[in-house]
């Protein structure tokens, strides 16, 4: 079984927004599921642990977790997060398969 990330925005200006980015890479893991991938969406792994640490730590955390997985599947909107920039730029540099939304 193949390991996809889900790299997309997660940061908002508002909290409604950011509970909106999760939302949505939750609904596109439960699709990756279903197409019989195994999914790793780093938004509902730190979704509640906002404020507990310094964000480098999540940043840092994704890009560990990248390393470990067959593919990437980029949301749309990626291009607006800094940290599913980096991950994609890992990913590429890594030779993982790269997927689009």
């Amino acid at each position: 079984m193949e390991l996809v990330y889900i790299a997309g925005a997660f940061r908002n200006e508002t909290y409604w927004g950011m509970y909106q980015n999760v939302r949505r890479a939750e609904q596109k893991a439960l699709e990756l599921w279903s197409q019989g991938y195994a999914v790793i969406c780093p938004h509902l792994n730190t979704a509640n642990f906002q404020g507990a640490l310094p964000d480098r730590v999540w940043l840092e955390g994704c890009l560990e977790i990248v390393k470990r997985c067959d593919t990437i599947y980029m949301m749309r909107g990626y291009k607006l997060s800094e940290g599913s920039v980096k991950e994609l730029k890992l990913a590429h540099d890594l030779g993982r398969t790269i997927l689009y939304e």
